[in-house]
Parts: C-alpha cells; structure tokens; sequence
C-alpha cells in the first residue's frame, strides 16, 4: 500500500470514536439530554475552570457549582450540575490536566436536577462511585425528588442513578491523603448534605485551609408545602434553624456554595480567574454569613406562612354561616 493510503487510513482511524461512552454521547444520549428549566440557560453559562486552593479546583459551570479534588490515589468530583452541563464538565477536567476515568468517588449536595442532574453521565464515563446521604440516595436512584421534599410536585426529574453508597452524618471518606467528612444539612431538600475537608498544597500537608462545599440552605418551597407544619409533618423550623447554626460553626476558611452566587462565590471566582491576590475565596466569616443570609430568609418564609394562615383563617370566619 503507498505511504499517502497509510496516512489516509490512519486519519480515518482518529476520527473513530474513542470508546462507546464517547460514541453514545455522539448520538441522542438519554443522560445528558437537556432538562429545559427556565433557569437553565443562566445556571449553564460558560467559566472558566481554576484552582481555589492546593489540591481543590472549580469544575463547574457559571451558576452551578462543581469541584474537583486531586490526591495521589485519584480524584473525587462534588456535584455533577445539569445533564447539559456534563461536556463542560469534562472538558474543565481535561483542560486542567486530569483524566475523567481517575474520578474514584462523585459525591451529591442535593438531589435536585440542578446539582445532580448530570451525575449519572459521569458516573458512566468515569466508573465513578457515587455517595449522598440516605435520603438523597433515594432520590438519585428513584431520580426524582422524594414526596417530602419542600418543592416536590413543582420540580423536574432527572437521570436516575442505580448505584449510590449511603454516607451517614459524620462518615467520613478517604481517598490518598484526603479526608472528606459527610455533614448531613436538611432543609432546603431532606437529603441535602454538605461536605467538608482540609485542602492541602501540592499534596503535602503544608498551607492547609477548612474547605466546606455548602449545599443550598435556602427555604424554597412549593406553595402547597409549610415549614411551619401540617398533617403531613411537624413544624420543621426549630430543625432547619439548627442546621443553619451548625454551620455557621463549621471549620471554614473557604465556602463553596451549591449556587455560586448564593455567597458571592460567583465574583471570587471572577477575580480568581484574573489572578487576584491575595486567594478571594479565603474568608473565615463565609460560613456565618452564609448561614445568617438564609436564616434571614427563612424568617421571611414564616412570616409569609403564618401571614397566609391568618387570611385564611379570617375568610373562613368572614364566610356565610361562619360562627366566632
């Protein structure tokens, strides 16, 4: 055969696909099918991946949290955004020199399509443990929200996820030199779990900092669904509130929030991107904050709760054959 038919043959070759992974996502791939939430658009814009701290790197895409983290057995992901945010995903991995089949552990904030919605698809192409929460891990694998989940009824489902290993509150998972510790934070979803750990320079154990991934601890809710308590459950105010208050105690010398900018991660990352020194994520008051601002809207939440009930108990007073 000439050398020029070779040379042909072997552009043709490396325009094959590389694995079937990558063939399916070439075709109609069910896992990384778009979900079309309104938000979806400003959740998925582009940024740019970069280094937060030592071995913790941001992944993720401009109103969607993602991490990464190295060690030297391989890497654990936090998050895996939309189904549509997957691509990005991968190529801010590849771009920062890692290899997607080195994901050992993915680990979930909250079983929403938002923040897990994509997990499936890495979990596939990466062959990637997933981890969350008892009740988080029942909503990946129905992938759905569960019934007592504060928006249920109001929020889209997501790829499912078969295999999920349950991580109680406080276990703790250990990958190489790392150490990242589950911390159960119900509210905003009844799965919903923070994760923490030490982020080190150059895998050594020097310039150290508390690292903490918040998951959302905004009280949205469906119209129909009552912090306060119905027949379905309790008043959950008194557990949400502690929530908030164990973690504005955490060990934190960087915040993560599951929405960037839900605590101004979103400009951190702006001014990290353009080299900004000294490290804008560095901020021992981040914690506190984040949990003062939505103990704050949780406050605001009640006070619509009890507003409606006092109107409502008002009309059926006012109503024709109404007794006082």
């Amino acid at each position: 055969m000439p050398p020029f038919a070779f040379s042909k043959l072997f552009a043709a070759l490396a325009l094959l696909p590389l694995s079937w992974s990558a063939l399916a996502q070439s075709a109609d791939d069910p896992l990384t099918r778009a979900i079309a939430s309104p938000y979806a658009e400003q959740w998925n814009r582009p940024q740019q991946p970069v280094r937060i701290h030592g071995d913790t790197y941001y992944v993720g895409v401009g109103g969607l949290s993602v991490v990464l983290i190295h060690t030297r057995e391989g890497l654990v992901l936090i998050d895996g955004a939309l189904p549509q945010s997957v691509a990005a995903i991968k190529e801010h991995i590849l771009e920062l020199g890692f290899r997607i089949e080195d994901i050992k552990f993915i680990l979930n904030t909250e079983a929403h399509f938002d923040h897990s919605g994509g997990i499936a698809a890495l979990a596939r192409d990466s062959g990637a443990q997933v981890l969350a929460s008892p009740l988080g891990a029942q909503a990946l694998r129905a992938g759905r929200v569960l019934d007592e989940d504060p928006q249920a009824g109001e929020i889209d489902p997501m790829p499912a996820v078969a295999n999920v290993r349950e991580m109680a509150d406080g276990e703790t998972l250990q990958l190489g030199e790392l150490t990242v510790t589950a911390r159960h934070t119900p509210g905003h979803t009844p799965g919903s779990t923070s994760w923490t750990w030490l982020s080190c320079e150059d895998g050594a154990r020097t310039d150290c900092l508390n690292v903490v991934f918040g998951a959302s601890l905004t009280p949205v809710a469906a119209d129909h669904f009552h912090y306060l308590g119905d027949e379905r459950h309790a008043d959950l105010t008194p557990a949400f509130r502690r929530v908030m208050q164990d973690v504005a105690k955490l060990p934190c010398d960087i915040l993560i929030s599951a929405h960037p900018d839900h605590s101004g991660a979103d400009q951190k990352l702006a001014q990290l991107v353009m080299g900004a020194s000294p490290n804008p994520f560095i901020d021992a008051q981040a914690c506190r904050s984040y949990a003062a601002k939505n103990e704050a809207k949780l406050d605001a939440r009640i006070a619509k709760e009890k507003a409606a009930e006092k109107a409502q108990l008002g009309e059926s007073q006012q109503a024709p054959g109404a007794t006082r």
